[in-house]
Formats: structure tokens, C-alpha cells, sequence
């Protein structure tokens, strides 16, 4: 007999090492199959806001719907979050870049979607195989798919940080969307680019085999701290079973 899939998961944000303040926001809806994380850009009264409107706007959604007809709702949703952050930055921030990175992961039964803009990732770990389900937005990336740069020239580049999309920072916002079947065992990372500028690849896969991901999560966010972690670090860790 095949039994449905279950999963557990644990979310934690913290400001990082440096930074005094978190313009992560994050996303944990567990019991819907929903989870996201937000990186926001633009400095106080305006990171933070964009970061912080995404999750809301996501928190509200109604997920008791067939799967295409969320992935439609959370697409608009995002779409119509942009232009409100843009109203924003218009309004309250002298036209100034605001915006936010998001990546998003939905689950039904053994299905799993991703919709993302920039570059805050979602990665799976299945039989020790770590990979990366998200594609960043950047211009390092878009260097590296060009075969301008190696990913070993990549990692100290003085463009590492430099994305190219964000919610609520362009004219336009295009989302990437991918589909992708869940397995018992699989289990699931969503982060923002303060974990894995901070903690190296293989450190995240040891913490994310531990027992259970309350402590993994607790783990990432304390090994990029003990790193200097530069940024807001942000975790979303799903075991599925």
C-alpha cells in the first residue's frame, strides 16, 4: 500500500552578524503545503516593507483551491504585490529602488511547484544528492551561462550580488516557475542569500540530514553566525515523509 506523503517543517530569520536590521521575511504555512522567503532591498522603511508586503500578501491567500488555480493566484498576487511595492517606493521613498527577492514553494500530494524572482533559493537533498531546484537572477549567473565566467572565478566576484530580478525593483516583474515530484526522504531548503554566502555547501547538507528541522534550522542560522554572516539569514527547512 502507498500512503500519502506527510512533512514537517521549521522557519527562522535572523538579522545576521553585522546587520542591525532584517529585511528577510519568510512565509510558513505548513499545514497548506506553503512556504516562501522574501530578501528585501532598498535600506530601513523600505527592505523591509517590501520583504514584509510579499509574505503578507502571501499569508493571504486561500489555498483550499485545485493547484493550477493557486499557482494562477499566487503569480497575480505577486504581480499585483509589485506594483503596490513600486507605488511605494514612488510615494514614500523619493522613487528610490525598492524591491525583494521571493522564492515560493508549493506542495499537493506528490507535486511540488516553485516560483521565484532573484536569487533566494529552494534546494532538495534526495539519496545525498544536493542540487538546487531554483535558478538564480543574477548577473553572475547570467555570466556563468554564457561561459564568460567559471563558478570557481564566480564566487569572489565583485558582481556576486548584483540581481536581475527582484519584486517590485523593475519596470516589469517575470517569474520563473518549475514543477518537480516530492519522494519520503526528500528534504527541502528554502533560504536567502545570507545562509549560503555564509556556510559552505557541504555544512548545509550535514545539518540538513540531522534528526529533526527544528534543530537543522537552529544549526544553519548558528553556523552563519559563527561565520560573520554579512546579511539577514533566513531558513525554511521541510522533511518529507
Amino acid at each position: 500500500m502507498t500512503y500519502p506523503l506527510r512533512w514537517e517543517s521549521h522557519a527562522l530569520t535572523h538579522q545576521g552578524a553585522v546587520r542591525t536590521m532584517n529585511e528577510d521575511a519568510l512565509l510558513s504555512r505548513p499545514k497548506d503545503g506553503f512556504w516562501a522567503v522574501a530578501d528585501g532591498m532598498g535600506g530601513h522603511d523600505a527592505g523591509e516593507v517590501a520583504s514584509n508586503m510579499i509574505t503578507g500578501c502571501l499569508e493571504r491567500i486561500p489555498c483550499n483551491v485545485p493547484l493550477p488555480d493557486l499557482v494562477d493566484t499566487l503569480e497575480d498576487s505577486l504581480l499585483d504585490v509589485h506594483q503596490r511595492i513600486r507605488h511605494y517606493s514612488r510615494t514614500q521613498c523619493d522613487g528610490r529602488t525598492v524591491g525583494s527577492t521571493v522564492v515560493s514553494m508549493l506542495v499537493r500530494g506528490e507535486l511540488g511547484v516553485c516560483m521565484w524572482a532573484g536569487d533566494s533559493r529552494l534546494y532538495r537533498l534526495r539519496d545525498n544528492q544536493f542540487e538546487q531546484i531554483s535558478e538564480d537572477h543574477s548577473q553572475i549567473n547570467e555570466m556563468i551561462a554564457r561561459g564568460l565566467l567559471t563558478k570557481e572565478e564566480a564566487r569572489n566576484h565583485p558582481a556576486s550580488n548584483v540581481i536581475t530580478r527582484a519584486v517590485g525593483a523593475m519596470e516589469t516583474l517575470y517569474l520563473d516557475l518549475t514543477l518537480f515530484e516530492l519522494k519520503a526522504g526528500d528534504i527541502y531548503l528554502l533560504c536567502s542569500d545570507g545562509l549560503y554566502g555564509a556556510v559552505a555547501a557541504d555544512k548545509i547538507v550535514n545539518r540538513l540530514q540531522e534528526p529533526n528541522v527544528d534543530q537543522c534550522t537552529q544549526h544553519l542560522i548558528d553556523d552563519a553566525l559563527e561565520n560573520g554572516a554579512r546579511d539577514n539569514v533566513t531558513v525554511v527547512a521541510i522533511q518529507v515523509m
